[in-house]
């Protein structure tokens, strides 16, 4: 019994991690496709988000397997949550058109 409350908190862990990462992606997508320089946007953001997520596995993990393998689940979960709620990927969204297309 005692293993399960250690558990369950990685894996909430996970799941605030993976919905981290994943609202941080969204955010700079969106924030992306307009930006005067969006290679540094990207890149900042995705050095950011990694450092960050990669540090959160290591200090939830604490050199144990099965609270790794946890906090994955619970990071996997949170990327479906986030992608539900989100709404439409950008490529389903409505496009304006440009009156100078041939």
């Amino acid at each position: 019994m005692s293993e399960m409350l250690i558990l369950v908190p990685s894996g909430v862990a996970g799941f605030g991690l993976g919905v981290f990462f994943f609202g941080g992606l969204w955010w700079t997508i969106r924030r992306g496709v307009s930006s005067q320089r969006p290679a540094r946007l990207f890149l900042g953001s995705l050095l950011l988000r990694m450092g960050l997520v990669l540090a959160g596995f290591y200090l939830v993990s604490d050199g144990d397997w099965q609270r790794m393998l946890t906090c994955l689940l619970g990071f996997v979960i949170g990327r479906f949550v986030f992608t539900i709620l989100a709404g439409p990927p950008l490529a389903q969204l409505p496009v304006k058109e440009h009156g100078n297309a041939p």
